[in-house]
């Protein structure tokens, strides 16, 4: 099954062989694997990509695990990766802090995220943050909440890592950051300043600068429309939906034509690709 959009403007010729692209930008959850699963066809498509001398860079907004823990999953599923081929929410969030001199914060994140801020001189249990960080916490507890709801309350502002509204499952969606941020909201009434991660185009365009490329010879595959397909849109990428995560046909109905979140190709999913 293969859905092609706007033919008109991305030509005759990008399809699903994707014919033309230099480089891939894959999104995990829901795209190369769903839970601790690979999606059937994920690997086969990943040896497709090296047999062509097509570029492929992992991107996730899960700020959950740090690069060397998301490094050992990819391996111990038969993905050779390095660090330089994994691009996470939590280094788009990195490049802000820095940009805006922050050295202080209080941390709502696992402990590999907390590793990723520590290392580059960040602190994450301030007594005075500068700011409140939310992440993809999934080793959140009641003091976590608690103290920096106490924060938000005196005043300290809040940056979140990610707009994701769930991380899918096989069993379905669990609570992401977006379901965190309407926690807080509740009970604050605090907005973020700033959201990083995907939709943001700087998380893929500062990577296609490096590489050399052009974006429109680049690809950002993923399943999610808001997030995934409006980051390929903004930064001048094809959009590559899957429907083997958390976007369904139906969702696309409510999309109008030439909208951020309108994907270029629709497949099943990556096993449908470069064939």
């Amino acid at each position: 099954m293969v859905y092609v959009q706007d033919s008109d403007v991305l030509g005759d010729s990008m399809n699903k062989n994707l014919d033309g692209i230099d480089a891939v930008f894959l999104d995990l959850d829901g795209t190369i694997y769903l839970g601790g699963e690979l999606i059937p066809g994920a690997l086969e498509f990943l040896e497709r990509c090296n047999e062509r001398g097509i570029r492929r860079f992992f991107l996730s907004n899960n700020s959950s695990r740090s690069v060397k823990q998301y490094l050992l999953k990819l391996n111990s599923m038969g993905i050779p990766a390095t660090a330089e081929d994994v691009l996470l929410s939590t280094h788009d969030l990195l490049v802000w802090l820095d940009k805006n001199n922050v050295t202080d914060t209080w941390l709502v994140g696992t402990g590999g995220m907390k590793e990723m801020l520590e290392e580059v001189g960040i602190t994450t249990n301030s007594e005075n943050p500068q700011f409140v960080v939310l992440g993809y916490d999934t080793e959140i507890n009641y003091e976590k909440i608690s103290v920096a709801s106490v924060h938000l309350h005196s005043g300290v502002p809040m940056v979140a890592s990610h707009p994701d509204l769930v991380c899918p499952s096989p069993n379905g969606g669990l609570p992401d950051v977006g379901a965190y941020l309407s926690m807080f909201k509740t009970t604050t009434g605090v907005d973020p300043v700033h959201i990083a991660g995907k939709p943001n185009p700087g998380m893929i365009l500062h990577k296609i600068e490096d590489l050399g490329l052009q974006p429109s010879r680049c690809a950002m595959v993923g399943d999610r429309l808001y997030t995934d397909i409006a980051m390929a849109s903004r930064a001048g990428c094809l959009g590559v939906l899957v429907l083997s995560g958390e976007a369904t046909l139906d969702d696309l109905e409510d999309i109008e034509d030439g909208a951020d979140e309108s994907p270029g190709l629709i497949v099943e999913s990556v096993a449908e690709l470069l064939r």
